[in-house]
């Protein structure tokens, strides 16, 4: 079970925080992604953390603008999204990899079909 929430409507600039909860599995052990889709386009991966070990990666169009944490201890995973851009608007989604940190670097974390659980999604609308 994975629930995303935390989106809205932010000026350009402006910042928010995304959060996604998990459960129904050893949560610690897995890799959390977030991905992001505007209508008519494909999911793009914006950002994903590893289990055990934390790894962090980001996608070109976010990185130093995203931070992505996760806090095993809640069962929760945040994406911090500074200096937001208009083309940031998307639905936001949260989805879990059942995948060690091998097989994301080695396949690519972005790809959308490693993933296995995901949320419905949260709308983010970044006004210019």
């Amino acid at each position: 079970h994975v629930v995303e929430f935390g989106g809205g409507l932010v000026q350009a600039g402006g910042s928010l925080r995304l959060s996604c909860a998990a459960s129904g599995f050893s949560f610690g052990d897995y890799a959390i992604g977030w991905f992001r889709q505007v209508p008519g386009k494909e999911r793009e991966g914006v950002s994903c953390v590893s289990g055990t070990d934390g790894i962090t990666y980001y996608s070109d169009s976010v990185k130093d603008r995203f931070t992505i944490s996760r806090d095993n201890a809640k069962n929760m995973v945040y994406l911090q999204m500074n200096s937001l851009k208009p083309e940031d608007t998307a639905i936001y989604y949260c989805a879990v990899a059942l995948h060690s940190t091998t097989i994301l670097e080695v396949t690519g974390w972005s790809k959308s079909w490693l993933y296995d659980y995901w949320g419905q999604g949260t709308q983010v609308t970044v006004s210019s």
